[in-house]
Parts: structure tokens; C-alpha cells; sequence
């Protein structure tokens, strides 16, 4: 039986996330006048983290700063014209919290949809919203969500949101998408300002002058964050996109940060800029603090805080000098910094969905590849490429360095233990970094094209920074889920700003390759890619051109989908002869087995439909969106691919199947 929460516990949790609580209206409540001021509630609503029986609401005001609090009413319906309301409160946007708030709404029946509006003292209102809560435990029924990463609106249009809003509009009800889960990137906080870049365009991209900070500095071409007031207007110009905006308005965002919403390079409490540390720690509180103000989300604050406001701890900013065995300073200013916001944590959707959410950036080691020593390890003659035993042996932590850590020991203890406890039918780990292997075989280059590669064996591809090279940590995990029996693991990621699809191993060949669980990448919502810059700055005359650029009939095809999943062989099979079915009949077999699809040039956003019986991954791909369409289905779509496996007992090998729906993926198969 599901446990309801005492009005005392449900005052806890709201106080625990820094949320107004709002109960069941009273029989026969009137809702208040309301008309729409979009100017007044600019950035819109928003709703986040649902459970079966509640939901955090999410709001802001545009006042001057020197309001001190605007007060509020919050109404909700289970009609969009508020015929009858369900749930009210009152509420204040503080000017402590940048005039957001954020209201828990409890007493909420289970797989509902609900609607939202806030109102000010005058009757103005906010957008109205429509969110929708977790199915019970028991609940029997397939649940759908899309998972999306890596939106800059500088660079380019969110007319994924607009397809993903046209067809979910026109789906049945039991198809329609219960959240979207946000695997970071929701900020780019490294900022070009459209004069700093020649002729105002990287790439075929214009760049929108849409951020300026009130402080900010200007680290080699871009502009960074230093305030809380400059990540707030970075939030801030981010939610007037119409678009994104009215993807917040539809659905609940389960939400979690990757690197950019504190830095870039950002590891820890530490910013890295030309391959050198700098501490950050006030630039990292600041950026959870920003964080926690603009997305509804059941985060961990730590001691006792503020209802309506996140108390920042005082902390400075402190050369990190001494790590333990697992890559974390315990320096107080560090630990103060990171713990400021906690925000890995599990949602249950019904009986078949387990969802849990880690943070990839907090906690994590320093990235081997990316001290000034690997500096040596670029080839101008490979690029992209490293051998994969020197990976291998910087992430072990060679030179006496600790092995390399993504989640921390705390963290990861915590993922594992979650894993191993849960009953839904589906494990999904959401994770903002990838997990699938990128390697390519140059040792299989036919004398005399190009250099000879000076590695052993294969290459990792780009180097490190996530979970593809983090092999020590990976395997650890992987071979936990097959220790303790745990079936039908998915991992849903972003981050790589391309498609992937294949199976979780924690090896490759020559090595045992032993899937336990299947995993998918989103592509960008309109951050650029690799292809993109491949197009416009691979060398013409490189010899090893054909591996990643192949120049057919004046058109650029992604040859690097084919290195990765393939091999060279194919590559120069194609760039000769342009048959591509020749071309896949050199396929290189013991490189990429883990592998179903690639495509790294491809914009859009993924779903993920789990059931009793199997979990469905699609992905909806729409052309580079340069500038923003303004047709209702976004414009149009170039493919959709849907990924199955099946579900599968402990001991057995999972089997990912692929069925091309519409489109053509091109190099991607």
C-alpha cells in the first residue's frame, strides 16, 4: 500500500527543497480572477520531479530588484479553464531568490495531468501550465519520456521542442509523454558576443545577442560567469526562448546539471582554462544556487534553510592541493562548495520505472587528458586519436596518481545501493555523460596511406572526459549489476551532441565483450556537433581525410560515423568507390560490436517507452537548426529510428534490435 505523508512530513519535504507547500483547495474553492501578463512573467512556468501524489511548481517575477517580495497565489485544476480547483497556496517570489518560487504541491491523485497559473495581487497571471504526476507503484502501464541535452540558444533554435510538443499533442493519450528528462547543458555559460566573432558567425551559426553579463570575464574568446547575478541572467535569457519555454509549460523537467551550468572544464570546486586549475569554489555556489532558483527539482540542501531561498554557504576560493585515494580535496572550502547542492537522487514511475539521476561533475577526479602533460599526446597526423593503452593506463592513474573517478566514492556507493534495491521492472540510469566506447583502428591503415600509427592496437577517439574512457569506474559498475543479478539496466545520456545506440560492456575485443544492460545518447537540442566542425575546419589535404570527412558530388557526408562503427576500411572503401554497401562488407567486426547506430551529427531528442515486456528508444532527428522554424511541427524531421530490447533475466545477454521508421540515417547504420 502507498504511504500518504502527514501534513507535518509533507511540511518537511516542501521545507527540504526550498518550496511553499500547497494542500487540497477546500470544497467548493473559486479560483481568482486571472488574465495573462506575459510581460510580468516573462520566463514563464514550469514544473519538476513529479511523484504519484505531488509536484514542485516553478515560477518568476519580472520586478525591479529593489521589491522585496511579490506576493503570490498558486492555483491548480484538473481542468485547463479552471472550472474546479484542486489545489491553492500562497507564495512570495523573493528578490533573495531573483523573484523565482517554487511550490509543492501535495494531496495529488496518481497519473493525472493537472494544470497551473500563478497570480499577482492584481488578478495578472502567469502562462498557464499543464504537468502530469507519477503513476502509483502498483501501476501496470508502459510509461514514455524523452531525454534531451545540450541547448544554446547564442548558437542556434530549440525546434526540437516544437516537434517533440506537435507530435506529442497528437499522440493518445496513453502515448503521450509522462517528463522530459534534462541531461544538462540547459545553459552554455561560455559566451560569444556577436562581436567578438568575425563577421558574427562560427560555422554557418549566427550568434544570437542574447547574453551579456553585468560582470563576467573574458577568458580567451569567451565570456564567463563570475557572479550569482550574471548565472542568474544567463537563466534568464535562456527561459525567453519561446520554445524552451513552452516545453516547461507542458510538461514536468526532471533535470540535472552537466558541466556547463558551472564551467566548462569545471571539475569539483575548481574552473580549468588552458589546461590549468583555478579555484572557483564562489563561482561553483554561485552556479548551484542559480541552479536551485530556476529549476523545480527535489534537490538536497544541506542543514536548515529558508522555505523561499537558497542560503549560500561563505566559502573562498582555495587552491585545491591534496586529493584522498579516490581524487576529492577535503579542503573546507571544496567540500562546502560541492555540498551546497546535492543533486543525484531516484524517482519511481509506476511499476516498471526506476529512474536514477547522477551527477557527473561534482565529485568526480581531475580528467587524465586533460593535465598539461597530455598535452604531448596530440597527433596532428591523427587526429582526434590516442592509443588506447595510454588511456588505459592514465585512467588506472598512472604516475601515481589516484585511479580516475567520475562519481565519487560517496556518490557511487549511493547509485549502487539504489540499483540493487529497486523493484521496478527498469533500471534507468539517467546520466549526462556517455557510456559507449568511441574507438577507431588506424593500425588497420594500409601501408602508405598517411603515417604509421604509433599505437599498439586501437585508438580512443577525442581523447577522455567521460564515461567511454573511464574504464576502472565502469567496469566497477558493470560488473556489480552481474554480481547482484541485475537485469534490464538502461542508461539514457547526453552530452556527445550525437546519437548513439548499442549494448553496456565494459570491454571491448580483444578483450571479453559481456553486455549487462543497453544504452543511448541523445543528440544536441541545437548545440554544434563534431561533423559541423569537421565541415568547416578539417584540413582539405589531410591524408587521412576519407576517415572523417567523404567529399561525394560536392556534398560532405559524416565519414566518421563509419571510422567509429566500422572502421578505416570502410571509410576508404566509400570515399573510393561511394558504395557503401561494399564499403560495410569491410566492416571491421571486433571494433565497435557494442554498437547499433551512431550518428554524430545529428540534432534532435531521444525517447525511452518502458513496459512489462520491453523499453523502446527512439530517436527523432530534425535537420541543423540554424534559426528557429515557425511551423507547428518544427519543420522537418530527416529521420526516426526505434531501438527494443527486449526484457531479459539476470544471466542472459540482452538483444538490441533497429527498425528505421522514417527518414534516411545515412552513415549512421
Amino acid at each position: 500500500m502507498m504511504h500518504r505523508l502527514t501534513r507535518r512530513e509533507l511540511i518537511q519535504a516542501a521545507a527540504a527543497m526550498g518550496a511553499t507547500l500547497a494542500l487540497p483547495a477546500a470544497q467548493g474553492a473559486k479560483p481568482r480572477t486571472w488574465r495573462e501578463a506575459p510581460d510580468i512573467f516573462a520566463e514563464g512556468v514550469a514544473s519538476g520531479d513529479p511523484t504519484s501524489d505531488s509536484v514542485l511548481l516553478w515560477t518568476r517575477v519580472s520586478v525591479p530588484s529593489k521589491v522585496s517580495a511579490v506576493p503570490l497565489t498558486v492555483e491548480v485544476s484538473d481542468t485547463p479553464r479552471f472550472e474546479h480547483l484542486v489545489a491553492s497556496a500562497s507564495t512570495r517570489a523573493l528578490a533573495a531568490a531573483d523573484h523565482t518560487c517554487r511550490v509543492l504541491v501535495a494531496g495529488l491523485e496518481p497519473a493525472r495531468v493537472y494544470w497551473y497559473r500563478f497570480i499577482d495581487a492584481s488578478g495578472r497571471g502567469s502562462r498557464i501550465g499543464r504537468t502530469r504526476t507519477a503513476a502509483a507503484p502498483g501501476d501496470t502501464n508502459p510509461v514514455k519520456f524523452a531525454f534531451v541535452s545540450c541547448q544554446n540558444v547564442c548558437e542556434g533554435a530549440q525546434n526540437a521542442y516544437r516537434r517533440m510538443m506537435y507530435e506529442d499533442e497528437r499522440a493518445a493519450a496513453a502515448d503521450q509523454l509522462a517528463f522530459v528528462l534534462h541531461l544538462g547543458d540547459f545553459i552554455y555559460e561560455v559566451i560569444d558576443y556577436p562581436e567578438d566573432v568575425p563577421g558574427g558567425h562560427r560555422y554557418d551559426r549566427r550568434i544570437r545577442d542574447v547574453v551579456r553579463y553585468p560582470q563576467g570575464e573574458k577568458v580567451g574568446r569567451f565570456h564567463i560567469p563570475v557572479t550569482l547575478a550574471d548565472y542568474r541572467t544567463v537563466y534568464r535569457a535562456y527561459l525567453r526562448d519561446p520554445d524552451l519555454q513552452a516545453a516547461r509549460a507542458r510538461w514536468p523537467f526532471v533535470a540535472m546539471w552537466d558541466n556547463h551550468e558551472f564551467s566548462w572544464m569545471g571539475w569539483q570546486s575548481q574552473q580549468r582554462f588552458d589546461r590549468q586549475n583555478r579555484p572557483a569554489q564562489t563561482r561553483k555556489v554561485a552556479a548551484n544556487q542559480a541552479w536551485f532558483e530556476y529549476q523545480p527539482a527535489r534537490v538536497a540542501r544541506p542543514g536548515k534553510q529558508s522555505l523561499e531561498r537558497f542560503k549560500a554557504p561563505a566559502v573562498k576560493d582555495v587552491p585545491l592541493q591534496t586529493f584522498d585515494a579516490h581524487g576529492l580535496s577535503s579542503e573546507p572550502n571544496n567540500i562546502a562548495a560541492i555540498d551546497s547542492l546535492i543533486g543525484y537522487r531516484a524517482l519511481q514511475w509506476g511499476q516498471h520505472l526506476q529512474l536514477i539521476i547522477t551527477d557527473q561533475h561534482s565529485y568526480r577526479s581531475e580528467e587524465p587528458t586533460s593535465r598539461p602533460e597530455a598535452a604531448a599526446l596530440d597527433n596532428p597526423n591523427f587526429p582526434e586519436l590516442i592509443p588506447q593503452e595510454i588511456i588505459e593506463r592514465l585512467d588506472a592513474g598512472e604516475g601515481g596518481r589516484p585511479p580516475q573517478t567520475i562519481l565519487g566514492q560517496r556518490q557511487k556507493r549511493w547509485f549502487l545501493e539504489t540499483l540493487q534495491a529497486s523493484k521496478q521492472t527498469w533500471k534507468v540510469w539517467g546520466n549526462s555523460l556517455g557510456t559507449l566506447d568511441w574507438r577507431a583502428d588506424p593500425q588497420n591503415l594500409p601501408a602508405g596511406v598517411g603515417e604509421r600509427w604509433p599505437g599498439a592496437g586501437y585508438a580512443c577517439f577525442g581523447g577522455g572526459g567521460d564515461y567511454g574512457t573511464a574504464y576502472r569506474e565502469r567496469a566497477e559498475i558493470y560488473d556489480y549489476i552481474r554480481d547482484a543479478a541485475i537485469a534490464n539496466f538502461v542508461t539514457v545520456s547526453g552530452d556527445r551532441h550525437s546519437f548513439w545506440a548499442g549494448l553496456a560492456s565494459k570491454a571491448l575485443p580483444p578483450s571479453t565483450f559481456d553486455p549487462v544492460g543497453a544504452a543511448f545518447i541523445t543528440g544536441s537540442i541545437s548545440a554544434p556537433g563534431l561533423v559541423e566542425a569537421f565541415e568547416h575546419r578539417f584540413p582539405k589535404d589531410h591524408p587521412l581525410r576519407a576517415l572523417y570527412i567523404a567529399d561525394r558530388g560536392g556534398k560532405q557526408e559524416p565519414a566518421v560515423n563509419l571510422l567509429l562503427h566500422h572502421g578505416v576500411l570502410t571509410c576508404l572503401e566509400y570515399a573510393k568507390s561511394g558504395d557503401l554497401q561494399a564499403a560495410l562488407r569491410l566492416s571491421n567486426p571486433s571494433l565497435a560490436p557494442h554498437l547499433k547506430f551512431l550518428d554524430l551529427g545529428g540534432h534532435g531528442y531521444a525517447t525511452l517507452r518502458v513496459s512489462g515486456e520491453s523499453a523502446e528508444c527512439e530517436f527523432v532527428c530534425i535537420p541543423r537548426p540554424l534559426e528557429r522554424s515557425f511551423v507547428n511541427d518544427g519543420g522537418p524531421m530527416l529521420y526516426r529510428v526505434r531501438h527494443t530490447v527486449d526484457r531479459w533475466k539476470a544471466g542472459e545477454r540482452p538483444v538490441l534490435r533497429q527498425q528505421v521508421i522514417e527518414g534516411d540515417p545515412g552513415l549512421s547504420l
